[in-house]
């Protein structure tokens, strides 16, 4: 209760703002319900809110891009009668989340040439495949296929009409993210659309950090990953020896 009060304080505040007209025609201004998303034990998602004011008029729409990285497709083929990996492509620049939020469709006021500029879209994400796989003519195929697993798995989401004004050009949008997040800085860019041409822009960051054991954990795989692999190692032959010690037992 006390942390919705104080956002709504905060609109009040940003509300009281903009009627003063204290804020430039060229800015845009945005903030979010929490700096860090934590991981911890029994992590299983959380919702994070995107909140701000847009002067004057015009159309909002927020990205939300998580940590950049390569990504291995690999296309299953059926031989004698066994499905099996028989090719595959490795596709960079692959944001490891997706999300994206506007007030209204976006074919309705942003240019295909300023969508395909910024990377408003999936289709638009500039994901392309390694230079060992550069010859692979069907490798969108693969794109495809990349791009509907992370729908799968809720890391690429859109849906238009999910951003919404509450007055005086307030805006606010709500943002789930899944279990399965990777650690990291998230960006998250914010533009105002007029007239079909980019009126204002800004980027908030955030961070995905994991904490307690999980933090422990995950920081000494990262950096003692040989120790790691042979403790995991240790750890489950002793598993094993003392399932089949109780196995002869019963």
């Amino acid at each position: 209760m006390k942390k919705i009060l104080c956002f709504i304080a905060l609109f009040l505040l940003i509300d009281a703002i903009a009627d003063a007209g204290a804020a430039r025609a060229s800015e845009i201004t945005v903030d979010l319900s929490e700096p860090i998303v934590k991981i911890t034990t029994g992590f299983s998602g959380t919702d994070l809110l995107i909140f701000g004011v847009a002067p004057g008029e015009g159309d909002v729409v927020i990205v939300v891009r998580g940590p950049i990285r390569d990504e291995i497709v690999r296309k299953k083929e059926q031989v004698m009668g066994v499905w099996v990996n028989r090719r595959q492509v490795v596709l960079e620049n692959v944001p490891s989340l997706y999300m994206m939020a506007s007030n209204r469709d976006l074919n309705e006021f942003l240019p295909g040439g300023i969508a395909y500029t910024h990377q408003i879209g999936v289709e638009n994400i500039r994901m392309t495949p390694a230079k060992a796989y550069a010859d692979v003519e069907d490798w969108e195929t693969f794109r495809h296929a990349l791009v509907r697993n992370k729908e799968n798995q809720n890391l690429y989401h859109w849906k238009p009409g999910n951003l919404v004004f509450l007055g005086n050009r307030l805006f606010r949008t709500k943002v789930h993210f899944p279990a399965n997040l990777t650690v990291g800085t998230f960006g998250i860019d914010t533009y105002l659309i007029k007239k079909g041409e980019i009126a204002a822009y800004k980027t908030t960051l955030l961070n995905v950090r994991k904490f307690g054991v999980e933090a422990g954990i995950y920081n000494f795989a990262h950096r003692h990953s040989f120790a790691y692999g042979v403790l995991a190692i240790l750890v489950a032959g002793l598993a094993g020896w003392m399932a089949n010690a109780a196995f002869r037992k019963s």
